[in-house]
């Protein structure tokens, strides 16, 4: 399906690689076509009275399985090929609302006929957990709510669930070249899904998460009522700004603050081998990365490649720094010299230009910024992701032990994300995002274009044992992950008796502290448990 190579720049809560936990095809619960047909047709009466519209109005807006547009409206926003197969479970309905009256009345009539509702704003969600499932189950694509509003005079954004960072990014341009917002690398990513979980891009250290910025949002809750900030109150609000949006009701924007960028910015990447200093490289990162100047960010990518016929790691710094080449130059000579930074590695350009850098768009200066509103519907390679965090740099033979696994294992590359700066300033409870002490984050990453259950095996293995491989090194009790790159292999939830005990075990990874607050919030918002998936918040069990 992918026509375009890997990108390697951008490895982000959001990149277009999901892996399915496996589930027994044969327990998969698919309705028959005509039980389907039935559930089409009381799912169109009924979304036609609650919109108050006539039924030849919204049959753009509803597709069943028969209808000819069905799969190309599945396939748009799937983001990895594993997903891609005849036997992926299939929605009963896919609906595609434009306004906030359809998503209102998709939520009621998706529980009246008591049909699981999987919502989908970008299709980013690493494990597919927003379009696909092993009970009968309807999409709520989110896709045409795109509307992005930005408002310079007041600093702000109203940003609509079903956009992408590329198009909030191309808007701000639009109408400002000193704006920016803190937000992923990746330009197809939806705002919904990063924003509801945390959100992160390559100016946290000088200015945190993208939900540090999130000033009111709008939501449909499990009622189908609309609400705001100051209706849907503190608790709701608090939650659905790091806490994922889809355990709570279906969220339709944020309000966002801006900020402020300079005229010119530098980025650079530079690339060291194991036998060129790599070793020392990465392990001297770890001290300067999350602790040096807040308005430079460089993430370490760390692949293993095979060089001149022989199996080696390359270990690439790529970054971006709000401020001149000059400066970054004369910083890093002084703090890092293993980088071996030089003037003519660098490149200064405007913000968003370094976003089209980010993005790997070689010539970032000279490309059509019309780029980041194409949407790269339907194209994804195979690919699977996990997180950590490291609180304590990892010692230099652990990184020479590390280089010599990733060779072993052959494929599977990592990705390091400092942390600092205005991170670490923000209280751990502030929002439901925890990590913000930890010095980075890690992403293990392995994409492949094969159709081959055989290599898929392969890979995924690549990914356990290297996790595994690290247990010493990363965070513990619990052993944190970003709820962004979601890993059913941390846990899943069925949502039965022992609902909350299943939770908590991915729960406390991905909010550590702030789970149990999510939980009662989940709990008195939705106590039915209707917003679900397996890696939902759960709700407590009633005592009466």
């Amino acid at each position: 399906m992918l026509t375009t190579p890997p990108r390697t720049f951008v490895s982000v809560p959001f990149f277009f690689f999901l892996l399915f936990f496996s589930l027994p095809l044969s327990s998969l619960s698919q309705p028959s076509p005509s039980s389907s047909n039935s559930v089409y047709n009381s799912f169109l009466k009924c979304f036609s009275e609650k919109t108050k519209s006539p039924q030849s109005q919204i049959t753009d807006n509803v597709f069943s399985q028969s209808n000819p547009s069905f799969s190309s409206v599945l396939r748009a926003y799937i983001r990895n090929a594993r997903f891609n197969t005849s036997s992926t479970p299939k929605p009963t309905i896919i609906i595609t609302p434009r306004s906030e009256s359809h998503v209102s009345a998709a939520v009621t009539c998706s529980k009246t006929l008591n049909f699981l509702l999987k919502i989908r704003s970008g299709g980013h969600d690493y494990d597919g957990l927003s379009y696909i499932s092993d009970k009968p189950f309807f999409i709520l694509d989110m896709s045409n709510i795109r509307d992005v509003s930005v408002d310079i005079a007041s600093n702000s954004a109203w940003i609509s669930a079903g956009a992408t960072l590329g198009e909030v990014y191309y808007r701000i341009w639009e109408k400002s070249k000193v704006h920016g917002f803190p937000a992923g690398v990746c330009p197809t990513v939806g705002v919904g899904g990063h924003l509801s979980g945390g959100g992160y891009g390559n100016m946290l250290r000088k200015f945190g998460l993208s939900v540090d910025y999130v000033e009111d949002a709008k939501i449909v809750d499990v009622n189908g009522r609309v609400l705001d900030r100051k209706s849907m109150g503190e608790d709701l609000f608090w939650a659905i700004t790091g806490g994922g949006g889809g355990s709570y009701g279906v969220v339709l924007g944020y309000k966002v603050k801006l900020v402020p960028v300079p005229s010119i910015v530098t980025v650079f990447r530079v690339e060291q081998y194991m036998d060129s200093g790599a070793v020392d490289m990465v392990y001297k990162w770890q001290s300067v990365g999350p602790k040096t100047d807040r308005n430079l960010f460089m993430r370490m990518l760390i692949q293993p490649v095979t060089r001149k016929k022989v199996k080696t790691v390359r270990a690439s710094v790529v970054a971006l720094f709000l401020g001149r080449a000059d400066e970054v130059v004369a910083l890093l000579r002084k703090e890092f010299p293993e980088l071996g930074l030089k003037k003519e590695n660098c490149s200064e350009m405007t913000w968003f230009q370094s976003a089209l850098w980010w993005d790997n768009r070689v010539n970032a200066t000279q490309v059509d910024p019309k780029v980041f509103l194409d949407r790269n519907l339907d194209t994804a390679s195979f690919g699977k992701r996990k997180s950590d965090y490291v609180a304590t740099a990892i010692p230099r033979k652990g990184i020479e032990s590390l280089f010599k696994k990733m060779i072993e294992l052959g494929k599977i590359g990592l990705v390091f994300n400092p942390y600092g700066g205005k991170m670490a300033e923000v209280a751990v409870n502030a929002t439901p995002f925890p990590h913000r002490n930890k010095l980075f984050k890690i992403q293990y990453s392995v994409n492949w274009k094969e159709n081959s259950a055989e290599i898929e095996k392969g890979y995924l293995n690549q990914a356990k044992v290297l996790y595994s491989f690290m247990t010493d090194f990363v965070s513990k009790n619990p052993r944190s992950a970003y709820f962004n790159y979601r890993d059913v292999d941390i846990g899943v939830n069925d949502h039965g008796a022992n609902s909350y005990k299943e939770g908590e075990v991915y729960g406390k990874k991905y909010f550590g502290e702030n789970f149990d607050r999510l939980v009662k919030i989940k709990t008195a918002v939705d106590p039915g448990n209707f917003f679900r998936n397996e890696q939902s918040i759960p709700t407590l069990k009633s005592k009466a």
